[in-house]
């Protein structure tokens, strides 16, 4: 074994015994260390970094790679981790925040490069879901880096850089749109040059010199909209920062496209922003692409160029760019201003299908942050990463739904929380027929919320005023009773009828073998959500409620003593609700006895006193009672299947959450996505535990009967359930197919409450279930790998054969 001089640091040796010191030096004598259970003390992984791999000989185990930082406490490592273990990363089993236990480690040399080299995790264990050494350590980044002796010059190793030394720079965890690390500059350049702006020229110039042997004159522009980052890496592709975006200039002559590329969006992306003022010199002119997204400008009143973009480039030739301080603008310069088209939530039903508008509204919920695969893209695969909102600018009793993809601005993505304002530029109106129209992202969607709404040129827009004054009308208490956070939600609903186009596939839901399934579940990503279809039959159903612990406390509803979530889902007004439910209860008699006289003596017959009806209902919750139903042959079939799928279950993360602030910083830890560093959480920084409402859980048995599954069916129950916004309710029988076709309880309850079927209609709705012996069905279900070995499935809807097109 080697000394200790093996290793070392920038900073002073620490005088405590280390894990990872000792395990370095013992490296060098081996090709691979395994460690035992007790040699491998426990470290917390406080960093995940991800990029683009290098190619290998062979078959490529994975597109991207990680490096993983991990402390023992006393010395921080920065690892990589062997392609094999992966997986981890990809399902959030290796996440940042938890202690493992590395099992088998080896040091790899750099063959091609002098004094380079790193550990190589290759077997690893979790050891504690959330970390022991964490808490002792406020700053683990104050923690010196182990380097082996003799590597302490390697800039990589010190860096903000991957271990693979033919990368040079990190990609977001989970997409490709984020700026990562520290090369990304943001502020504004110093000191403010002196600018010649006597011999610019106008863009309505630069057609007509296109093709044509020219020097370009500066150009003097304004930013109009700018463009989500585009990451283009691939294998073989000999670019170190392959990134390029799109911005829409403007001078007094007209617009034109502008397009930044590689090396320079690190430098200049997060300074170039709508509203700056642009010097440019060397730059370049080329033919426009004419296959990718544009921005709508017809508000803007200005011609626009689209036959050549400007183009600024690192090198050959190397663009000049400044960036001109707001201070410095004179107004002789003829810049336009910076237009907007802010629409009110009354108008969007008249806006045609695919037009864009801006909007602003306070944010009433905020969805968990989900992941998509990217369609059609081949390796390395790419994820986009979505939230929905719903906000309201009280034109009228409805909010915007809005579709929210990642705008490469992660420091305001993740921040948007309920009782916030919020600004979305260019959305896309997408128009659902029999449900309300939502708002999705386009590429050149920016977002702003309160604290960075000053500067913005948006402030001095007429309609942003008037919400501003509308907002002074409101109580915080009353708009926070309205709120909600994370959970499971989908939009739009699934149509009236399913369709199946043997021609156009766009837009339809894919329907998939049982057999198939299976593999769609295994390869399901952290946060990846699918929506799928299968045909077979309900073979059996269960009710599941659990019993609650209610407070005799009193509450205070004030905006300064906000509720914990868990009590918000099951008060206020207990008279009212009660009041309510009986009220259902009775409409779903009247629906479903359609008959004056049976119904008169079943209204008779099961007439009872409110206090004997809460007596009831109160025991049958406290009992945690599970109804069932099954099939007259599931038995026999379930012996006979050849796989039965048990992952379907309602989880924490399924259920949406009441906002309050002094949770809020808890609540955006356990919606978003995992993230990449850790870092100290505030005190009580975790949502309180929310007991999963009742629900029914299904049992889909494929329509060859030889793979089953189970799916979780979680109907809306109460009108201010996010998931109600949209909901064609139509009346219906409140039979078990009913409430499948439909997703919800009919009438929805208008009272806050805990979301939750009373037993006795649980029971009601669970007895109508033997309508559903031997029928046909096609049943959309809702997929979302939640981290670790929690997969969500979730019944968005059911289909009788009967109920479906063939094209």
């Amino acid at each position: 074994m080697e000394s200790s001089s093996c290793c070392s640091s920038t900073a002073a040796d620490p005088p405590q015994e280390s894990f990872l010191q000792r395990t370095l030096e013992r490296l060098p004598s081996t090709q691979s260390l395994k460690l035992t259970a007790e040699e491998a003390a426990p470290v917390a992984v406080v960093a995940i970094q991800r990029y683009l791999s290098e190619p290998t000989e062979g078959q490529q185990l994975d597109s991207y790679s990680y490096d993983v930082t991990i402390t023992d406490g006393v010395w921080r490592a920065k690892c990589f981790l062997h392609p094999s273990l992966n997986h981890l990363v990809h399902r959030n089993t290796l996440r940042t925040g938890t202690d493992v236990s590395v099992r088998q480690c080896s040091f790899v040399y750099n063959e091609r490069r002098l004094g380079h080299g790193y550990i190589c995790i290759e077997k690893v264990e979790s050891s504690a879901e959330t970390s022991s050494l964490l808490p002792r350590i406020n700053n683990p980044s104050s923690l010196p880096m182990l380097v082996k002796h003799g590597m302490e010059r390697s800039v990589v190793l010190q860096s903000d850089v991957p271990l693979q030394v033919s990368r040079k720079h990190y990609l977001s965890l989970w997409n490709n749109d984020d700026p990562e690390g520290d090369m990304w500059i943001s502020g504004s350049a110093s000191p403010d040059p002196v600018l010649d702006v006597s011999k610019v020229t106008l863009l309505s110039s630069l057609e007509s010199s296109f093709r044509v042997s020219w020097k370009p004159l500066p150009l003097l522009v304004k930013i109009i909209h700018k463009s989500r980052l585009r990451y283009y890496g691939k294998f073989g592709l000999k670019i170190d920062y392959p990134y390029q975006t799109y911005f829409e200039v403007a001078d007094q002559s007209g617009t034109m496209s502008l397009v930044l590329w590689n090396e320079l969006c690190p430098e200049y992306y997060l300074r170039m922003n709508v509203g700056a003022v642009l010097y440019l010199q060397n730059y370049t002119l080329k033919q426009s692409y004419s296959n990718r997204s544009r921005p709508q400008m017809d508000h803007h009143r200005m011609k626009i160029f689209t036959s050549v973009e400007i183009c600024l480039n690192p090198r050959n030739p190397a663009a000049d760019i400044t960036v001109v301080s707001p201070k410095t603008v004179l107004p002789q310069w003829g810049l336009p201003e910076v237009s907007y088209h802010f629409t009110a939530r009354s108008e969007l039903e008249k806006i045609s299908n695919g037009s864009a508008c801006d909007v602003i509204g306070l944010v009433t919920f905020v969805g968990r942050v989900e992941r998509v695969r990217s369609k059609g893209s081949k390796a390395p695969e790419k994820y986009w990463t979505y939230r929905w909102v719903h906000s309201v600018d009280g034109t009228s009793d409805r909010p915007f739904i809005l579709e929210l993809f990642s705008s490469s601005q992660p420091e305001i993505f993740n921040q948007i929380c309920p009782m916030t304002y919020l600004v979305c530029t260019q959305m896309r109106v997408c128009q659902v027929e029999g449900s309300s129209p939502y708002l999705t992202s386009s590429c050149e969607t920016e977002i702003f919320i309160t604290g960075y709404h000053k500067g913005q040129p948006y402030v001095s827009d007429p309609r942003v005023k008037s919400f501003i004054q509308w907002t002074k009308t409101l109580k915080d208490n009353v708009v926070l009773q309205k709120t909600a956070v994370g959970g499971h939600y989908c939009y739009p609903p699934p149509p009236r009828r399913f369709s199946q186009s043997a021609t156009d596939t766009s837009g339809q839901v894919p329907l998939v073998a049982a057999s198939d399934l299976k593999r769609e579940l295994e390869s399901l990503q952290y946060r990846e959500h699918k929506k799928l279809a299968i045909q077979g039959e309900i073979a059996a159903i269960r009710y599941t409620n659990y019993p609650k612990k209610v407070s005799n406390e009193p509450k205070n509803y004030s905006s300064d003593a906000h509720k914990d979530p868990a009590d918000c889902l099951m008060s206020p007004s207990s008279d009212r609700s009660k009041a309510n439910t009986r009220k259902r209860t009775n409409q779903f008699r009247r629906l479903k006895y359609k008959n004056t006289k049976e119904r008169e003596e079943q209204e008779e017959e099961e007439s009872a006193s409110a206090n004997e009806e809460v007596q009831h209902e109160q025991q049958e919750c406290q009992d945690s009672p599970a109804s069932s139903w099954e099939s007259s042959n599931w038995s026999k079939q379930r012996e006979e299947i050849s796989e039965h799928l048990h992952h379907g279950g309602l989880h924490q993360d399924s259920v949406a959450r009441r906002f309050t602030f002094d949770e809020k910083s808890a609540l955006l830890r356990w919606s978003n996505l995992q993230p990449t560093r850790w870092t100290p959480p505030a005190a009580a920084d975790a949502p309180p535990h929310t007991p999963c409402p009742g629900h029914y859980q299904l049992t889909i048995l494929g329509i060859n009967k030889q793979i089953a599954v189970d799916a979780a069916f979680l109907p809306v129950v109460r009108s201010d359930d996010p998931r109600a916004v949209g909901l064609s309710q139509d009346p219906h029988d409140n039979s078990m197919l009913s409430c499948l076709s439909s997703g919800f309880l009919c009438p929805l309850d208008s009272t806050a409450g805990d979301g939750e079927l009373t037993p006795r209609e649980s029971e009601e709705i669970l007895a109508t279930a033997r309508g559903l012996e031997n029928t046909h069905v096609v049943c959309v279900l809702e997929l979302c790998q939640l981290g670790g070995d929690k997969v969500e499935i979730l019944i968005d809807k059911v289909y009788r054969v009967m109920d479906v097109t063939l094209d």
